[in-house]
C-alpha cells in the first residue's frame, strides 16, 4: 500500500533530493511551498503534490496537512521536517536579541508547528514515523553561530520529545545531526573550505527513506551524526 510522507523544505537544496529519493521508492509525497522558483526544480509526478502554504500561518499549514491526509489510498503516516535556516553572527554578548527570536521562529517554532498539526493523522493511522532536521551544531557548536547552535539543539530536544510522548501511539521520532551539507549555497559560501567531509544531500535523503521504513522500526528517539 501507498504511504504519504508530509516533507517541509521539500523544495529546497537538501529537500529536492529527499523529495525525489522518496518518490523513488513509493512514498506519495506533500510537500508545502512558498517560492515557485524552487517548487519548479521538481519535475511533475502522479505521487507528488505540491501545496503553496507559508507553514508559520496556521490557516495555510492545515490546509497543506489535510491534502496529505485527504488520500485514503495512501494514508498519511510520515512527517520530514526539513526546513529551517542558518544565520551566523557576532559572539553572543554583541548579538541582538532579535536574532535568537529568528532563528527560533524558524527552526523551532515551525518545526513544533508541523508537529502539532501532522501528529493527530498518525495517531489516526495507527502510527507512524517523523524525521526532524537538527544539526552537528546542536552537540558541535562554533563561534557565531550561538542562536542557530541554540535552535538546533531545541529540534534535537523537540524530536526526542516526541519519541517519549508518542512512544504509545507507535510514532517513532528520530533526530538527524548532519555536518555541512554540500549544496551549491554552502558551496558558494565556502569556495576555499575542503568539501572532502560535507555530506552529500543523496546519503542524507537514503538515511531519511531507512528512518521512514519498517526496517527501522525498533529506532526511536535517536540522535543521528552525519558527516560529524
Amino acid at each position: 500500500m501507498t504511504e504519504t510522507a508530509f516533507v517541509t523544505g521539500g523544495t529546497g537544496a537538501l529537500g529536492v533530493h529527499v523529495t525525489n529519493h522518496l518518490l523513488s521508492v513509493g512514498w506519495r509525497i506533500v510537500a508545502p511551498f512558498t517560492e515557485p522558483s524552487k517548487a519548479a526544480r521538481l519535475e511533475t509526478h502522479d505521487r507528488l503534490e505540491l501545496v503553496q502554504c507559508d507553514v508559520a500561518a496556521p490557516t495555510e499549514l492545515t490546509a497543506a496537512v489535510d491534502v496529505a491526509a485527504g488520500d485514503p489510498d495512501a494514508p498519511l503516516t510520515a512527517l520530514v521536517n526539513l526546513i529551517g535556516g542558518f544565520e551566523s553572527g557576532p559572539r553572543t554578548h554583541d548579538a541582538d536579541l532579535e536574532a535568537i527570536d529568528r532563528q527560533l521562529n524558524l527552526n523551532v517554532r515551525t518545526t513544533y508547528a508541523v508537529l502539532r498539526a501532522t501528529l493527530p493523522h498518525l495517531i489516526a493511522n495507527g502510527g507512524g514515523s517523523v524525521v526532524s532536521m537538527s544539526s552537528g551544531a546542536a552537540v558541535k557548536p562554533f563561534p557565531g553561530g550561538t542562536a542557530y547552535s541554540t535552535s538546533k539543539a531545541a529540534v534535537l530536544a523537540l524530536a526526542e520529545s516526541i519519541a517519549v510522548e508518542y512512544k504509545k501511539d507507535h510514532i517513532r521520532s528520530n533526530a538527524l545531526l548532519p555536518g555541512v551539507i554540500d549544496t551549491p549555497a554552502n558551496r558558494a559560501a565556502m569556495p576555499k573550505s575542503d568539501r572532502s567531509g560535507w555530506v552529500d544531500p543523496t546519503a542524507i535523503a537514503k538515511v531519511i527513506a531507512f528512518f521512514l521504513s519498517d526496517d527501522s522500526a525498533p529506532i526511536t528517539g535517536a540522535a543521528i551524526p552525519l558527516g560529524l
